[in-house]
């Protein structure tokens, strides 16, 4: 997977298409991920001592990877994803939109 947690995206189908959020958890095994704000679910929760109320909680679902799209941070637009080799030889991402370096 190319995205990775704190990373801002946007939605690109679905329901919620359009939606910008920050990535909250990523699961590359199923290849989904928790976005901010976006798929928001309906969890009936008993009564606990986390909550002491109980009732119906609203929190956000897992959505497939592929549906969202990182966000440039210098351009504020939709972006793919490449790798790029560094003098030190390691790999950086690098916006395919402004070519610049992503902050990891």
């Amino acid at each position: 997977m190319r995205i990775r947690k704190n990373d801002m995206v946007r939605v690109i189908c679905g329901n919620d298409k359009g939606k910008e959020g920050k990535i909250l958890k990523v699961f590359p095994d199923s290849n989904r991920i928790i976005v901010e704000k976006v798929n928001m679910i309906k969890r009936h929760t008993r009564a606990s001592k986390d909550v002491p109320q109980g009732g119906i909680i609203e929190k956000e679902g897992p959505i497939n990877a592929s549906n969202v799209m990182l966000v440039c941070p210098n351009t504020s637009q939709p972006t793919r994803i490449g790798k790029d080799l560094l003098a030190d030889g390691s790999r950086a991402r690098v916006s395919k939109k402004s070519g610049e370096m992503l902050n990891d």
